[in-house]
């Protein structure tokens, strides 16, 4: 059964910065790439971040792009997203997922797992 259980979020001021953490289970980790997701209040839920299943490539959507830093560690079957220079309008809830499609190159188009966890919220305020 494929999981993924998310955390790190929490309240932040405008400026400054998280750590998520991702730890997944039930299926080949290290032959998936990562990705990131959010879902911001009354909007859709839009992929930020991926990695390929090597690290050997990232993609950010542009709204992230320079602020945040995707990683993965295969040994602990966990994937990260350092969030830097955060403002309110990173305020959602986080989700992290694997791509079903083995890519060589990090894509903003991944297609996810049907499981999803229950998110880390991540709230921008001053």
């Amino acid at each position: 059964q494929v999981q993924f259980v998310e955390s790190g979020g929490g309240l932040v001021q405008p400026g400054g910065s998280v750590k998520l953490s991702c730890i997944s289970s039930g299926f080949q980790f290290q032959h998936h790439g990562l990705s990131w997701y959010r879902r911001a209040p009354g909007k859709d839920r839009e992929l930020i971040s991926s990695i390929t299943y090597n690290g050997g490539s990232t993609a950010y959507a542009d709204s992230v792009k320079g602020r945040f830093t995707i990683s993965k560690d295969n040994a602990k079957t966990a994937v990260y997203l350092q969030m830097d220079n955060l403002q309110p309008a990173d305020t959602a809830m986080y989700y992290c997922n694997a791509d079903r499609v083995v890519r060589s190159e990090a894509t903003l188009d991944g297609i996810p797992f049907s499981s999803w966890g229950q998110g880390t919220q991540v709230t921008v305020t001053s």
